[in-house]
Order: structure tokens, then C-alpha cells, then sequence
């Protein structure tokens, strides 16, 4: 396919998802995540420190009474960066492994884009890329259960790719997908990060195995508190818990029910957690107070994360951290 040929495509397939109107139904449709949990940036732990992932993680997980594991998969540095843009195979087989591993423990997996710097600052000089990455992908993995591997187009749109041009951008990738995937569900997130407000911006094509989703860090100055990579550093010493705090989240929900109104889909939060400099019984209050304000519109969650960031598990000491998993509503304490 020359350049022309792909820009007209990307065209027309922006066209067509911007004028479908979304499906509406009499009872909300939702993907059957369950219980789920992010294993944070563990495929990439030697660019981002912490624990590399193996497959022993996706039993300690399962016991734990999760159904699906998240696994944040950074494909663009390990592509070509000239066309055919082509995935290090030994990433590939890495990347492979962990879905299989995590198959292999009774888990759902969902395997995203998740760090794609490059085609946030400039999506239509990207976009071909965006496709030719999830063409291998789903070519890949074609043959796994198509009711237990679900596709997340790109996390977090946000600075260059936005509402506006979300569907010119990721369109070619979805259609790279049905390509060999014809039924696989699919997720997408609109711009602003997918924050809960970016659920109003967010359409959906007549494609009825595309899933909605949105992440939840809110309050930021709360759940990001002392975070480094946050300019300026929130302070620590935030409590969560205020008046402000609760009608916040009460005010969120009617958001989802709008947007669930408006689309017949249920959204799930693919990432919500408050970060480790937050004291502990603290993040109990949060997770609890999240996901009991979510799951009453029948909103499922996946936390972030595992042991690396946000952590939930100490890998060192073996045990979950004491508290989180009940707040969630997760069965088993191990």
C-alpha cells in the first residue's frame, strides 16, 4: 500500500467512525472483566526498574482470586522505526510467553500499546506505524481464545492525539486487527489521558466488539502525592476521604451512566491505584471508596499495579500487602 493509498484510508475510516451513530441497547453490555489487576511496566523492568515478569506471577495472581491480568506492552522501542516497522521477534516471543502464561493460569489478558510517545506528539505521521505493529500483533495471536485475549488499540491518547482525530488515528489499527482477528474484542480510551471526563468525548463504531474504557487517579494531588515524575511534586500529607472527595467520585459515577445512557456500553477503569508514598491504610480507604462507588453501575476495575508501581504484592516478602485485596472486593488474601 503506497502512502497516498494509506492516508486515504485513514481518511475514510476517520469518516466512518465519526458518522456512525453509537448502538444503543435496552440492557448495557459490558466485557467480563472480573477482577483485574496491571502488571505495571514488568515486561520493560530493565528500562523501568522492579521486578521482570515471569510466569510464576500469573499463578500468584490467579490464586489471588483475579480473572484478568492487564499487561502494559511497549511495542513501538522494540519496532523498526521505517516501514514495514517490524517487531524485534525476540520481543514477540516474550510478549507471547507472558499472554500464554497468563492463559495457562486461567487469567483473561488484556495486551495493550502502552507507551508510544512518538505518536502522541505527531499521530498522523504515526499512524501507519500504529497499524503495521497491530497487524503482527494480531496476527500473532489469532489463534488465541478470542474470549480470553482482548486488544487495547493505544493507552492513554492524550497531548496530539485527541478526541478530534482519535478514530483518523487508531481506525487503520482496528481494521489491521479484523484482518485476522474478525471478533476479538477491542478496547479503546479517548484523549486526555482516558480520565473519567474523556468518557463525553468518547464514540464508538457500529464495530460491536469495540469496548470502551477509561482510567481513575482522581484526586491526582491525592493518589500521585510525592511522585517525582509530576511537575510540581504534589505534596505529601493529603488525606482522601473529605466531603469534596466523596461528592467527587459521586459526581464521576453519573458520568459513566451518562456515558452508558448515551452508548449501551458499560466502561471498565483499565488503571486506578494510589502511588506507595501514600501510607497504606490510606490506599485501603481509596480502593475501597473507588470500588464500591464503580461496581454499584456495574464498573469494573483494574488496578494498578501488581509489585513494580502502585504495588499491591511484595514479590520479596511473598505476600499481598495487608488490606487491598478485600477493599476490592478480591476473595482471597494469600
Amino acid at each position: 500500500m503506497t502512502k497516498g493509498h494509506f492516508v486515504r484510508l485513514s481518511s475514510a475510516l476517520a469518516l466512518l467512525f465519526a458518522t456512525q451513530q453509537p448502538a444503543t441497547a435496552t440492557a448495557a453490555a459490558s466485557l467480563p472483566v472480573g477482577h483485574c489487576i496491571n502488571t505495571g511496566n514488568m515486561l520493560d523492568s530493565d528500562d523501568w526498574g522492579g521486578k521482570k515478569l515471569d510466569a510464576s506471577d500469573f499463578r500468584t495472581i490467579r490464586e489471588a482470586g483475579f480473572d484478568t491480568v492487564r499487561i502494559p506492552a511497549n511495542w513501538a522501542n522494540h519496532a523498526s522505526a521505517t516501514a514495514p516497522y517490524t517487531i524485534d521477534p525476540v520481543w514477540m516471543t516474550r510478549v507471547t510467553s507472558m499472554v500464554d502464561a497468563g492463559l495457562d493460569n486461567g487469567l483473561n489478558v488484556i495486551i495493550d500499546s502502552h507507551y508510544f510517545p512518538d505518536l502522541y506528539a505527531d499521530p498522523a505521521a504515526n499512524t501507519e506505524r500504529l497499524a503495521a505493529l497491530w497487524k503482527q500483533i494480531g496476527a500473532k495471536l489469532a489463534n488465541r481464545p478470542k474470549a480470553r485475549v482482548w486488544f487495547e488499540i493505544v493507552n492513554e491518547p492524550h497531548d496530539g492525539l485527541n478526541a478530534a482525530n482519535l478514530w483518523a488515528t487508531i481506525g487503520p489499527a482496528l481494521a489491521a486487527i479484523r484482518a485476522t482477528n474478525p471478533d476479538r474484542p477491542v478496547i479503546v480510551g479517548s484523549g486526555d489521558y482516558s480520565t473519567v471526563n474523556s468518557l463525553a468525548t468518547l464514540n464508538l463504531s457500529n464495530d460491536r466488539n469495540v469496548w470502551p474504557t477509561f482510567h481513575y487517579f482522581d484526586p491526582m494531588d491525592f493518589t500521585h502525592q510525592g511522585a517525582t515524575w509530576i511537575s510540581p511534586v504534589p505534596p505529601l500529607g493529603r488525606v482522601y476521604g473529605t466531603t469534596w472527595d466523596k461528592a467527587e467520585v459521586a459526581a464521576d459515577v453519573q458520568k459513566v451512566k451518562a456515558f452508558i445512557a448515551r452508548t449501551g456500553k458499560v466502561p471498565f477503569i483499565g488503571e486506578t491505584g494510589a502511588y506507595t508514598t501514600v501510607p497504606l491504610s490510606q490506599r485501603v480507604a481509596y480502593h475501597s471508596a473507588v470500588h464500591k462507588a464503580f461496581a454499584a453501575v456495574g464498573v469494573a476495575q483494574c488496578e494498578w499495579a501488581y509489585t513494580n508501581t502502585f504495588q499491591f504484592y511484595d514479590h520479596q516478602t511473598k505476600k499481598w500487602l495487608n488490606g487491598l485485596l478485600p477493599a476490592i472486593g478480591v476473595n482471597a488474601q494469600r
